[in-house]
């Protein structure tokens, strides 16, 4: 064998080996998930020994952040399996566990796909949030929050477009 081809073939096993330094960042995304989950049982903790005194408004306001923090969550759960079964290696779950039915099916495009659904929905609860205090919320302020939602959808629908194109 050739001194080119051994450095090839040593490059080539280099970069395909190099692949698991996402392993720990993809495992790292599952302190984040711990992290969201605290943060989702404090707001639940601070919301429900004052349910009889505050106002419907409020109350929605609460159960969005909740809402908010689970599409988090699973965004996170989501980007976390996928990233390191299209990534780094197969998931070798054993007969018997419980397996997740979407595991193992959404490629790279699929994910982004998903990932910018997840970001539209996030940031359409800021938007209600953001509207349902209204009075608080300066015009110009108010503004930006549209316009960032909007191109959100926008990015969204392109995304969605461009993959449907592509796999044509």
């Amino acid at each position: 064998m050739s001194l080119n081809k051994t450095l090839e073939h040593a490059t080539e096993r280099l970069m395909y080996a190099s692949r698991w330094l996402l392993a720990p960042v993809f495992a790292g995304l599952s302190l984040a998930l711990l992290a969201l989950g605290i943060k989702f049982f404090q707001e639940l903790y601070h919301v429900l020994p004052h349910i009889l005194e505050i106002g419907e408004a409020d109350l929605m306001l609460s159960i969005l952040t909740l809402i908010d923090l689970s599409l988090v969550g699973s965004l996170i759960v989501m980007v976390m399996f996928s990233g390191y079964e299209n990534f780094v290696s197969n998931m070798d779950i054993s007969e018997g566990t419980e397996k997740l039915e979407w595991l193992g099916t959404h490629d790279y495009g699929a994910v982004k796909i998903k990932v910018a659904s997840s970001i539209v929905a996030i940031s359409s609860i800021h938007l209600l949030k953001t509207f349902m205090n209204i009075a608080d919320t300066p015009n110009d302020k108010l503004a930006w929050y549209v316009v960032f939602h909007l191109t959100f959808v926008a990015s969204a629908v392109l995304m969605g477009v461009l993959e449907k194109l592509t796999k044509h």
